[in-house]
């Protein structure tokens, strides 16, 4: 959970701004980007990283190339209706190939994203963890025929500049 007293200044939007279009970049790269001293640059990314502004580093892998070419949505309903507990949301996340969890109003209580194989992977998937969670009253399901975008990236907001 982020602190939501975090104060993010303009140095500070630069470097998440680099860094999320190139996680890799190197600490000198981004300090000639940003015309900083690398030690305050390093120091900079470290807060950002204790103050849980960055999260983590990830590699974005190609899902078919690891033999994830389905992509599903799950709307899941509850027993409980809108006050779905805690519990539900933990074992769904639990599943190595749930992708995402969300908490979502409306009729359902969950929307999940999911990754496999193909669609008999994905029946399986259902009948060999989703139908053992208790609780779960049911499920609609659907199947992305082409995905045309899909990014992790938010939108920075841009430094302001300094009025002289």
């Amino acid at each position: 959970m982020i602190d939501m007293d975090v104060v993010l200044d303009n140095i500070d939007l630069q470097i998440l701004n680099l860094m999320q279009s190139n996680a890799r970049i190197s600490n000198s790269d981004l300090a000639k980007e940003i015309n900083m001293a690398p030690s305050a640059v390093l120091e900079r990314v470290k807060k950002l990283e204790q103050k849980k502004v960055i999260k983590q580093y990830n590699a974005a892998i190609d899902p078919a190339s690891v033999q994830q070419k389905l992509l599903a949505f799950i709307f899941i309903k509850s027993k409980e209706g809108f006050t779905c507990c805690s519990d539900i949301a933990q074992q769904l996340a639990n599943i190595p190939e749930v992708q995402e969890v969300h908490h979502i109003a409306g009729e359902d209580c969950f929307l999940i994203k999911i990754r496999t194989a193909d669609s008999a992977s994905l029946m399986a998937l259902m009948r060999n963890s989703l139908q053992k969670i208790p609780n779960i009253l049911s499920t609609k399901t659907t199947i992305v025929l082409e995905t045309v975008k899909e990014q992790q990236q938010l939108v920075i907001p841009k430094p302001v500049k300094a009025i002289v």
